[in-house]
């Protein structure tokens, strides 16, 4: 039996596609919600006069997906930390809140809250409420951006690329054990899905990072504890993001077409183990939405 959460995630144009997008999404429905008037228009909703929030209604199969999960990946969909405003959108009906109307779906989304807080270190402005009442859009909101390919949506592109490689990756990965024949596979589908110049792992071995499984052309073989972009993340156990690397004190230039680098550390049982490093030919190609992407591929493995 199908089961529904509640989630304002910004402009209810790219909440719903995003959410379209997720494996074990059966249906979604643009709405507003928790609101004080009865069945409001558009128009009425953008005067922030009437409590209500953007919200996607979103109807998922619990044999398939979690609601834990569906919080998770809507979580690298959002800015936790902006207060009524998502992307270009501002006002309080573009806050971000998770709603619910089933009281035992909770603990698992809470678990999910306090994971986010830990990552982000503070406590995150997304409400977590019961649904209160959820008035479905107008029908031209209804998949809006199915309808109108080159719409406005406050997403950036790239968070769809990494929504199903994401999805494919832990399909492919799903029965294999073997830490380096999954370090692999992960690499080949990220080079091959964002066309990154360089994609792979250095592995954690005798006090020493060491060249893994990568995508690209020939690299270092060892990076030392705390030295160069790969050391530093490993040091400091966190993803760290160079917009220019000639400006990173002690970078390690492995190849002299690289002038931009994402490093996410891959951590099990609290320790890192290694290090996904990515490499772009652009100055200023990583972000924040990388960044979040790729430490839940890293949690996938």
């Amino acid at each position: 039996m199908n089961k529904s959460l509640f989630f304002a995630g910004g402009c209810f144009w790219g909440t719903e596609h995003f959410f379209k997008g997720i494996d074990g999404v059966v249906q979604t429905a643009p709405g507003y919600a928790n609101g004080s008037v009865d069945d409001p228009s558009y128009e009425q909703v953008y005067t922030d006069t009437t409590g209500y929030a953007e919200t996607v209604k979103v109807d998922y199969n619990p044999s398939r997906i979690s609601p834990g999960k569906l919080v998770k990946l809507f979580f690298a969909s959002i800015d936790p930390l902006s207060l009524n405003r998502q992307g270009h959108d501002c006002g309080t009906r573009y806050r971000t809140g998770v709603y619910y109307d089933d009281p035992s779906v909770l603990p698992e989304i809470r678990k999910e809250f306090a994971a986010l807080e830990r990552r982000i270190g503070a406590k995150p402005v997304t409400e977590l409420l019961p649904l209160q009442n959820f008035w479905p859009a107008e029908e031209r909101h209804r998949d809006y951006l199915d309808k109108n390919p080159e719409g406005y949506c406050h997403l950036p592109l790239s968070v769809f690329r990494y929504l199903r490689l994401y999805q494919d990756l832990g399909l492919m990965l799903e029965g294999e054990s073997d830490p380096v024949a999954r370090q692999a596979q992960t690499a080949a589908l990220i080079a091959e899905r964002m066309k990154f110049f360089w994609t792979g792992f250095y592995r954690v071995m005798n006090g020493h990072l060491v060249l893994g499984p990568f995508q690209g052309p020939p690299a270092c073989f060892r990076i030392a504890y705390g030295k160069g972009v790969c050391g530093t993340a490993w040091e400091q156990r966190r993803t760290v993001v160079v917009s220019d690397v000639e400006k990173f004190p002690g970078h390690i230039a492995c190849s002299s077409l690289s002038r931009s680098e994402i490093v996410v550390p891959v951590i099990r049982d609290g320790v890192v183990t290694a290090v996904l490093d990515i490499d772009s030919t652009s100055v200023g190609t990583f972000d924040g939405t990388d960044a979040v992407w790729l430490e839940l591929i890293c949690d996938l493995l």
